[in-house]
């Protein structure tokens, strides 16, 4: 497979904070319509990873290169146009608007001051939002206020909000974090669902979720890929489990 059919290319990714080396000459690739999960110790360089394919974070040296393009040309704001949707460890969503307004808010034609001053709630709004609703598990909480969901449906709205922009790869940090055994269950559901059409990378450190959901795993490890394969794979890989697993 040559490079230019990877969704994302990383090749020889560093970034180094007074020295340090965060993500050190990190390449990984991901494929059309793949859950990659990217695991790993506190301070592995996961976040890290995630906040330079965003642009949140400008790599020291290597590239990210984006169905060709290279992000870390780019601005935070032009990746996002690119179809590079993020969603961090705690959700932000507008919790004073209702689930409806959130969704509308974050629809593409909306988000630029000319687009949202012409913005009209037309049938093609409607309709995008009430398939994105549905597919989060939320189309029967469309009028309540979102700071009245559960932690778990404020996660799914922050994911729909990203959706409903239509990205082609996701990124998700820790989506399950602090949620019921079956809101665990319905997100890995969901995700499974949502790579129709998607690449999706995940931080995860709930086993069980990535067990579900992995088409990959990529193991971090001070910055570098410890191991990578499917999860039975990285389960038995003995420097895993030695740095890892074994905790």
């Amino acid at each position: 497979m040559s490079n230019k059919d990877f969704v994302l290319s990383v090749e020889g990714l560093t970034v180094s904070f007074d020295g340090f080396k965060a993500v050190d000459d990190l390449s990984f690739y991901v494929e059309e319509g793949e859950i990659r999960v990217i695991i790993g110790p506190n301070g592995a360089g996961k976040t890290t990873v995630l906040d330079l394919i965003c642009g949140r974070t400008k790599s020291t040296q290597g590239s990210i290169k984006f169905r060709g393009k290279d992000l870390s040309k780019m601005n935070e704001h032009e990746i996002v146009h690119a179809g590079v949707g993020r969603k961090f460890q705690t959700p932000s969503v507008y919790e004073d608007l209702t689930v409806f307004e959130n969704f509308e808010l974050s629809f593409p034609r909306g988000r630029s001051v000319f687009g949202a001053l012409g913005f009209k709630r037309d049938a093609e709004v409607l309709k995008a939002i009430e398939e994105t609703a549905e597919m989060v598990f939320l189309q029967e909480y469309l009028g309540m206020q979102a700071d009245l969901l559960s932690h778990g449906q404020k996660q799914w709205l922050e994911i729909g909000m990203l959706l409903i922009q239509q990205p082609s790869l996701l990124m998700l940090d820790e989506p399950v974090a602090g949620m019921s055994v079956a809101e665990r269950k319905k997100t890995a559901e969901l995700l499974l669902k949502i790579t129709k059409d998607r690449s999706v990378i995940v931080i995860e450190h709930d086993m069980n979720f990535v067990k579900d959901i992995a088409d990959r795993v990529t193991v971090l490890h001070q910055g570098k890929v410890l191991s990578e394969g499917g999860m039975e794979h990285v389960q038995n890989d003995p420097k895993v489990i030695e740095v890892y697993l074994g905790h």
